[in-house]
């Protein structure tokens, strides 16, 4: 067989029979690759590779390019003096562009699979090497940007990939553990949410009724295309209240994302919004894949956060809504990993694989991205009574 491999520049151009290889992960599928292009962040750029035997598709990935704004990296927090001095020393270094073997706007590894059959993971691997080496000269080229750094993203600990380091450790690429994906997985006697509540134990079972009470009269509606249409601005407004106490983001999301992606996923996409009377107040979204629920992005106002105690009924409004439509588990991603534990989810370790272009950044990068990623201390909760 006659080993192939191609680079394409537009979803819209991806080859025949793209779609029936990667029909496990709607996150390698035209349909949300094309939305992703069109309501990308105005800091990526998005690269597809297929690998061939003959005209066999065998494997695929997925490549951004991502610039680094120094505006964006660390958000408007309350640091300390030299806290503040260490970021703005870690953005100016990793400040320009990187590329990334992933998807930087979702939790997850939804970029890398190919045919076990046809190919060795080795061989994979050498052809998406080669493809970013020769990305970083394109760019350099066509758009005068140079490549700073490389990073494959989100691999769970048991992911087959770390049998390939050698070829990692010829490439120079680092392991970088990152914050862990928080993950529930739905019980088979849970057919309705009162079954779930069931399963708490009373501190817990006492919380969701607290904070169902909290929500007063707020109701929560799922939006159709129009009315995501409509409130366009009011949802990227309330998403930015969110995104914008982050400590550390790498991009921001254009004002349309949510209306785009609802045009092309249609009902594999849900957002619910969150009603005081006619004013939206909260909103949350949810990406269908299979039999895994992913959450997605969320907004809400911060007046009525902690007093209807928004967020925390979202995530038990996520549980509901994976239980009723039996998903085997909601991923909830991370970040808020305390609060994510107290309904239930788990959290699952995730590493990174990176590289520095420049030779003596690299042998320092993986304590840089220690400073960059941010950390937290937290406890693990345990809701359920077993």
């Amino acid at each position: 067989m006659n080993k192939t491999s191609h680079i394409y520049y537009s979803a819209n151009n991806l080859p025949e029979g793209w779609d029936a290889f990667v029909k496990h992960d709607i996150f390698l599928q035209t349909s949300y690759l094309k939305a992703l292009e069109e309501a990308s962040p105005d800091n990526i750029q998005l690269f597809y590779v297929g690998v061939f035997n003959d005209d066999l598709l065998v494997g695929v990935a997925i490549i951004q390019r991502v610039q680094l704004y120094l505006k964006d990296m660390f958000r408007k927090t309350k640091v300390s003096c030299l806290k503040e001095f260490f970021q703005n020393i870690i953005s100016k270094i990793l400040k320009g562009n990187i590329l990334v073997v992933g998807n930087l706007t979702h939790t997850g590894q939804h970029a890398l699979f190919f045919d076990e059959n046809d190919m060795t993971q080795s061989d994979f691997f050498n052809v998406i090497f080669e493809k970013l080496d020769t990305l970083r000269i394109k760019i350099r080229e066509t758009q005068g940007k140079k490549i700073r750094a490389i990073m494959l993203k989100d691999f769970f600990i048991e992911d087959p990939i770390h049998k390939n380091k050698d070829s990692f450790n010829a490439h120079k690429l680092h392991d970088v553990f990152v914050q862990p994906n928080m993950i529930m997985s739905t019980r088979s006697n849970w057919v309705k949410i009162e079954d779930y509540t069931a399963d708490l134990n009373k501190k817990y079972r006492d919380r969701c009724k607290r904070a169902k009470k909290k929500l007063g009269t707020i109701q929560c509606i799922e939006l159709d295309l129009k009315s995501i249409e409509a409130y366009s601005k009011k949802l990227h407004s309330l998403y930015l209240n969110v995104s914008n106490n982050a400590k550390f983001n790498t991009f921001i999301l254009p004002e349309k994302h949510f209306y785009i992606l609802k045009q092309n996923l249609d009902e594999h996409f849900k957002v619910f919004g969150y009603y005081l009377e006619d004013k939206l107040v909260g909103f949350y979204t949810l990406i269908l894949n299979g039999k895994n629920l992913e959450t997605y992005f969320l907004g809400y106002d911060k007046e009525h956060q902690y007093s209807n105690q928004l967020y925390l009924n979202m995530l038990y409004d996520m549980v509901k809504f994976g239980i009723e439509n039996k998903f085997s588990s909601i991923v909830y991603a991370r970040t808020a990993m305390e609060i994510k534990s107290s309904i239930g989810a788990k959290p699952k370790a995730m590493l990174v694989y990176l590289k520095h272009t420049n030779t003596f950044m690299n042998t320092i990068l993986k304590a840089i991205f220690g400073l960059m990623n941010p950390t937290q201390d937290w406890k693990e909760r345990h809701p359920f009574k077993n």
